[in-house]
């Protein structure tokens, strides 16, 4: 049975929810992956040696799902602690260097060994331009990094790369790929994932109706629309909705339903 091992990162926050998810896959070689590196943490490192302990194991692979920094920032942290371990994600000039360890790149499709098990690389971009998912094909489980997560929503980080034509595609490679299980970076397992991710799409095409329907209301600019439609909000979220606000906008400007002038909108 493919069960990894779920560690904290031990970084709470409004954005990350209780912390974000990594994962440690270990062989029976001995040889262990951690699937994200969180941000180095000392009790997340704490968490992972003794892990490593128990089973007899060292780390020898840290897959990163894209280089944000609740899932990155842990690498230099890792390396120094775990000095064969290697790191490995889909690459992001300007924005991987900051880490400081040295990128081994992942391509779409690439298939990487994690401890006893393989997985395979699925390029996702949308939340970001970097991200990946790593399917485990004999089970049909799939880690999510920060595509979904239940109960939640996913920030689309417009002005660091985030789109979301290209995020709504990924969700629907996600659902073609029928899987049973989803491992997300945040919040809890998903046991049924076609549900979930069918609901995301959803929840997208409902917010596109939102923001015509402000535009046709008058609000023409980001704050004023993200405003209208997240009214009641936590004000430590409305920065992440203005960048979803503005996802959608220029999903809708490419589409040729709208238009920008000096920072304003409308239809």
């Amino acid at each position: 049975m493919f069960d990894p091992l779920l560690l904290n990162a031990h970084n709470p926050s409004p954005m990350t929810g209780a912390g974000n998810n990594t994962y440690l896959i270990v062989g029976d070689n001995g040889s262990a992956a951690l699937i994200d590196a969180g941000v180095g943490e000392a009790r997340h490192l704490e968490d992972i040696g003794a892990a490593l302990n128990v089973r007899h194991a060292r780390l020898d692979r840290v897959f990163v799902t894209h280089g944000h920094r609740d899932h990155a920032e842990g690498a230099p942290a890792l390396a120094s602690a775990h000095p064969h371990a290697t790191f490995s994600k889909w690459p992001w000039p300007g924005q991987d260097e900051q880490y400081c360890v040295s990128w081994q790149p992942i391509g779409d499709g690439d298939v990487v060994r994690a401890g006893d098990e393989f997985l395979t690389a699925v390029h996702t971009p949308g939340h970001s331009l970097d991200h990946l998912a790593f399917v485990h094909e004999a089970s049909r489980t799939i880690f999510t990094g920060d595509l979904v997560a239940l109960g939640s929503s996913v920030m689309l980080h417009w002005s660091r790369g985030g789109d979301l034509r290209q995020y709504m595609a990924s969700l629907e490679r996600l659902l073609a790929l029928e899987p049973r299980r989803l491992l997300p970076a945040h919040g809890p397992i998903v046991d049924d994932p076609r549900p979930l991710l069918t609901s995301y799409l959803e929840h997208r095409r409902l917010r596109e109706r939102q923001v015509v329907a402000a535009l046709r209301a008058g609000h023409s600019d980001v704050p004023a629309i993200a405003e209208s439609i997240y009214d009641g909000l936590d004000p430590a979220l409305m920065p992440a909705a203005r960048e979803n606000v503005r996802a959608h906008l220029e999903k809708l400007k490419a589409e040729g339903a709208v238009k920008e002038d000096d920072g304003h909108w409308r239809l």
